[in-house]
């Protein structure tokens, strides 16, 4: 049995209302994408509201920034779904929908397999991060740490 999964936080903040026309295109596209990553290898589980996704869920003061929050059971099946899946198309328009944030915006780190993170943690693993850089408590895809044994 696997003792450890990969947890992942990302946040973005939008150029636009989420229902306005300027984000139709994006917006269209959440869904499906929910639903590759549902049946992606190594998913396992992704943050959501009764509506199926978290576009509705407050994670900030600032209503426009939304959180992505979910876990996998390892890097290299998250790394398949972001970098060679459709969700690749997405991020290469990213800069159509999302503002430029000069902070870091994704944050990896290790948690017991069964354990599921919570938007706090994701946020205080976003904060050590931008506070100092990567470590075994946040990191990034540049800077992996093994799981802890």
């Amino acid at each position: 049995m696997i003792s450890h999964q990969l947890a992942q936080v990302n946040i973005v903040r939008l150029l636009a209302p989420f229902d306005s026309a300027e984000l139709a295109d994006y917006t269209s596209r959440v869904e499906p994408l929910n639903t590759l990553a549902d049946g992606s290898p190594g998913f396992v589980w992704r943050l959501q509201s009764d509506t199926g996704d978290a576009t509705s869920i407050q994670a900030y003061e600032d209503p426009m920034i939304l959180i992505n929050l979910s876990v996998w059971e390892d890097i290299e099946t998250l790394k398949a779904y972001t970098y060679r899946s459709d969700h690749a198309t997405i991020m290469k328009r990213r800069w159509e929908w999302f503002a430029k944030i000069k902070s870091v915006t994704l944050a990896l780190w290790w948690i017991k397999s069964g354990s599921l993170p919570t938007v706090e943690q994701a946020r205080q693993r976003l904060d050590c991060l931008n506070q100092h850089g990567p470590t075994p408590f946040a990191f990034t895809f540049k800077t992996l740490f093994n799981p802890p044994v």
